[in-house]
């Protein structure tokens, strides 16, 4: 499947990288916690505040219409955080669920979709074969390493009935990419250039699209 870009509608922010310039063990272990230090705590740690402002409404209309989702189709958002995506999908009639692995998040997360939101990993999902019509992985699967990765990106395929899944992931294309993401970046375990996430999507049989987040 092609590369395509179904996040273009959201706002870019701005990476301060001096916010990390004490970026350290204790930082990498506090991010991944995925507590409130990561959420809600300052951008030293993750977020810096990560609150409902509809940024994410034009991106479920994307996904809808990219993958003419209808009434029946049910919709899986992997790594879905405070769930601000589900529910803009609820808001357009769309039956959404979302599996995620911080407590801190489902406990936070919008009022409107708390019955829809599954504490889970993404190298086991909580759901039976071919469940789902629509998969979605936005910037999640990269946080494990290699080998849970894989596990991930197959598990997507399992739970997807169709061709219909979005895997976006860490990436770069040129050293000083590399170095911006490494100066950066606090949770990713798993990363690469495009090429080499191409032949592991391969190996793993990904039937989908994808797309990658590069830092410039």
């Amino acid at each position: 499947m092609p590369l395509v870009n179904l996040l273009k509608s959201l706002p870019k922010s701005k990476k301060i990288l001096q916010l990390r310039k004490k970026k350290n063990n204790k930082t990498i272990i506090v991010a991944s916690q995925f507590g409130k230090d990561y959420f809600d705590g300052t951008r030293e740690f993750g977020y810096g505040g990560y609150y409902y402002d509809g940024r994410w409404k034009k991106v479920a209309r994307d996904f809808k219409k990219f993958f003419k989702i209808k009434k029946n189709h049910k919709v899986l958002d992997i790594g879905c955080a405070k769930g601000f995506l589900l529910k803009d999908f609820k808001d357009i009639g769309v039956d959404c669920y979302g599996i995620e692995i911080s407590n801190y998040a489902i406990q936070n997360c919008h009022k409107d979709i708390q019955d829809k939101i599954f504490f889970g990993n993404a190298k086991k999902i909580p759901f039976p074969d071919n469940f789902f019509d629509v998969v979605i992985s936005i910037n999640c699967v990269h946080n494990l390493k290699l080998a849970d990765c894989i596990k991930a990106i197959r598990e997507i395929n399992r739970v997807c009935k169709t061709k219909n899944c979005y895997l976006q992931v860490d990436s770069y294309n040129n050293v000083y990419q590399k170095k911006v993401f490494n100066d950066w970046v606090l949770t990713a375990k798993t990363h690469f250039y495009p090429k080499k996430w191409i032949e592991i999507f391969n190996k793993c049989n990904f039937k989908g699209y994808w797309n990658w987040t590069i830092l410039k």
